[in-house]
C-alpha cells in the first residue's frame, strides 16, 4: 500500500527540509530513511517504492531522494517529478546523466556516497543549486560547452548575473510565473530582464537567445 508523505508541524517545516525517500530495495530504503531521521536538518516525509514517487506528484515543498537500480532508468524513473531530486546510483553515464538533468534531478552521486555528502546535497539541492560528482560534470560539460563565438561574445559579457540567472531558468524552460517564483522577484521584473536579455545578445526570441548561451558554452543544460 503506498502512503502519502506524512503531516508535519508549522515549526517542523520551517526548520526542517521535508525528504521523500524513493528506493526499490527495503534494505536501501530503510538505510535511507535512517539517515534522513538521524539529521538534524532534515524531515522525513514518507518512504517506498518509485510507486510512490508516480502517487506523489502534488508532494511540494521538499527534496525526493532517490535510490535508482541502473542509470538507464535515472531519468524515466523521475520524469514525474515536480521536487528537485537527489538521485543515487552506479556509474551513471553522461548521457543518462544530461537526459536526468532535464527530468528535474538536480544532484547525482554514487550509491556508496557518505552520510555527508548526500545530507549535503540534499541541502544544496534544497537551495536552487545543481550537485554533480566532478567526473560526471565534466563529461556532460565537454558535451555542451563549445568556444564563445566573437559575435556573441560583447552581447554575452554585457549581461548582469541577474540576467544570467533568468537565462539559465529559461534553458531550463521555465515560464515567467517559475522564474518570477524561483527568483523571488515580480513577474514585471522578470519580463523586464528577459527584455534587456534579448536586446544585448541582439536576438529575437527566448530559444535564440538560449542556444546563443549555449553555443558559448555560458549556460549548460
Amino acid at each position: 500500500m503506498v502512503k502519502g508523505p506524512a503531516r508535519i508541524s508549522k515549526h517542523e517545516r520551517a526548520d526542517k527540509i521535508r525528504v521523500l525517500v524513493v528506493a526499490e530495495s527495503a534494505i536501501r530504503r530503510a538505510g535511507l530513511e535512517a539517515l534522513v531521521r538521524s539529521s538534524a536538518s532534515l524531515s522525513l516525509a514518507s518512504a517506498g517504492s518509485q510507486a510512490l514517487l508516480r502517487a506523489a506528484t502534488d508532494w511540494v515543498d521538499g527534496v525526493i531522494l532517490a535510490d535508482i537500480d541502473s542509470p538507464d532508468d535515472l531519468a524515466d524513473a523521475l520524469g514525474s517529478a515536480q521536487n528537485p531530486v537527489v538521485a543515487l546510483v552506479d556509474d551513471p553515464d553522461p548521457a543518462s546523466a544530461a537526459q536526468a538533468l532535464r527530468a528535474n534531478v538536480r544532484a547525482i552521486l554514487p550509491r556508496d556516497s557518505s552520510t555527508d555528502q548526500i545530507e549535503t546535497a540534499i541541502e544544496v539541492v534544497h537551495q536552487g543549486f545543481t550537485l554533480l560528482e566532478s567526473a560526471i560534470a565534466v563529461e556532460v560539460a565537454s558535451r555542451v560547452a563549445a568556444p564563445r563565438q566573437e559575435s556573441d561574445a560583447s552581447g554575452l559579457d554585457e549581461l548582469t548575473p541577474r540576467e544570467l540567472q533568468v537565462l539559465s531558468l529559461l534553458a531550463e524552460g521555465k515560464v515567467n510565473k517559475e522564474i518570477s517564483s524561483a527568483l523571488e522577484i515580480s513577474e514585471h521584473t522578470v519580463k523586464f530582464h528577459i527584455s534587456s536579455i534579448l536586446d544585448k545578445l541582439g536576438v529575437a526570441t527566448r530559444t535564440e537567445a538560449v542556444t546563443t548561451a549555449l553555443r558559448a558554452g555560458l549556460i549548460l543544460l
